[in-house]
């Protein structure tokens, strides 16, 4: 059953007219293919739309949405004979970060992402895309096992932020934050990074300091999420659109600041309403981006991604 967001009412309205009028049409009882083809065009017109002139709190709304592909759906679609690797080595396996060896388009890779789950059950097993220190310390030590064997990194980031419980607190949650970071800054493989949902605060930076920064059309990345913002300046969540309006979250305002090196187009409608586009669309994007840095060397990579970093908030000075 298709997920319908507030600002998409029209649409569905007129999705459930096609869909009982092919009800009809299956039956033989009336020939209505015109009238059919007629509302999928109006349909199609519509999505354009709506799409072409989301507002930031609108996008942040796509890119919640329950539907959207998650990291497994990556990992099943672009990687083969991937192979998990789990727990950090010192506390336990975090759940809310995934990540192990693959091959993408026969090229040996080191996958690491967030996972939110697509039910009830394994939301709450990935702790909706949450990761605690050990989530981190996983992380970092696959960034290091990748460097030794001099493998290519591909992040998914897609996280409303760290978990900021008291347990994942007590474990040292900032510190595991800031080595993540600094794991991304040291090795000398390219590391690309892809914002596919939501990119909150530090829990996503963890993993997203890449050579290339690639962001689908209707994500967000923001160092505070919208409703957090909104508590801290107006003391009340009511303000989390006009935060979200300020902190500038979208990928086209982003690109724009240079924060982010590409824009990912999305199927009409948004990635959750047509995956085998997406993964095409996401597949190629990482080709093209691994295919910069194939003649590039070590050294120089980790040269290259240092100083994309440290030119950024220089834009116009």
């Amino acid at each position: 059953m298709q997920t319908y967001l507030d600002f998409e009412k029209t649409i569905a309205e007129l999705e459930s007219r096609i869909r009982d009028m092919k009800v009809l049409e299956s039956g033989d009882e009336i020939n209505i293919a015109e009238e059919v083809s007629r509302l999928e065009a109006k349909l199609d017109k519509l999505l354009r739309s709506t799409y072409s002139k989301l507002t930031s709190w609108q996008k942040i709304k796509v890119a919640r949405h329950p539907d959207r592909p998650h990291l497994s759906d990556y990992i099943k679609n672009l990687f083969t004979d991937f192979m998990p690797l789990s727990g950090d080595r010192g506390f336990s396996d975090d759940h809310a970060i995934i990540g192990g060896i693959g091959r993408f388009k026969g090229q040996t890779v080191m996958v690491v992402g967030h996972e939110k789950g697509n039910d009830t059950e394994s939301r709450i097993k990935h702790n909706f895309g949450m990761a605690r220190p050990e989530g981190f310390r996983k992380a970092i030590r696959l960034f290091h096992l990748a460097d030794q064997l001099k493998m290519p990194i591909i992040t998914f980031v897609d996280t409303a932020g760290a978990y900021p419980g008291i347990g994942a607190e007590e474990r040292g949650q900032a510190e595991a934050i800031a080595r993540s970071t600094e794991a991304c800054l040291a090795v000398k493989v390219p590391l690309i990074s892809i914002i596919v949902g939501e990119g909150g605060s530090g829990g996503a930076v963890a993993l997203a300091v890449g050579n290339k920064v690639l962001m689908m059309e209707h994500a967000v990345y923001s160092v505070i999420s919208p409703e957090g913002c909104a508590s801290i300046l107006w003391r009340t969540n009511e303000k989390a659109e006009d935060a979200a309006n300020a902190l500038k979250v979208t990928a086209q305002d982003l690109h724009k600041l240079e924060v982010i090196d590409e824009v990912i187009p999305e199927p009409i409608g948004g990635a959750h309403r047509d995956h085998d586009q997406t993964m095409e669309t996401v597949g190629r994007a990482i080709d093209n981006a691994l295919s910069e840095f194939s003649m590039i060397s070590a050294e120089k990579i980790k040269e290259l991604r240092s100083k994309k970093f440290l030119n950024m908030g220089n834009i116009g000075l």
